[in-house]
């Protein structure tokens, strides 16, 4: 049997709806389950220079920065995971709580979005998306979310 043209599209645009509708019905913007959580796979997306993808890390604060203050305001501060390496935190103060009480030394666990940089890289969207069209990330401290 051989389709007409436009029952060739026809037939494209139910598939495409289907797989569509199928994803977006596996998509949970509140789940964590998008995240990677150990050090060997923070490794592999560093190495493979990889970015936009969720990421949620354990680790040691190791500097606070000036908040930037152009645009969105942004807590920033710099946290190094048990391998060493090193991640900017950008905090959107914005849209989440800042952290007032945070100190170098304090542990925290963060999740979030990691673009990756030379040197380490960007964990942001530590908070919700009022437009609920990304994922909700936070950070953990001493007992308290953020986000």
């Amino acid at each position: 049997m051989s389709l007409t043209p436009r029952q060739k599209y026809r037939l494209w645009l139910i598939i495409a709806f289907l797989v569509l509708s199928y994803a977006a019905s596996k998509y949970d913007p509140e789940s964590n389950s998008h995240s990677l959580k150990h050090t060997a796979s923070f490794q592999q997306l560093f190495e493979q220079q990889q970015s936009n993808i969720q990421l949620e890390v354990d680790a040691t604060v190791v500097k606070l920065l000036a908040d930037d203050n152009s645009g969105r305001r942004h807590q920033r501060f710099i946290i190094q995971l048990d391998s060493g390496h090193t991640l900017l935190v950008a905090h959107n103060i914005d849209l989440a709580p800042r952290i007032d009480d945070l100190k170098v030394g304090d542990k925290v666990s963060v999740f979030g979005e990691y673009e990756w940089n030379e040197k380490g890289g960007v964990l942001h969207w530590t908070h919700h998306d009022p437009a609920k069209k990304h994922i909700t990330g936070w950070i953990r401290h001493q007992g308290n979310q953020y986000q």
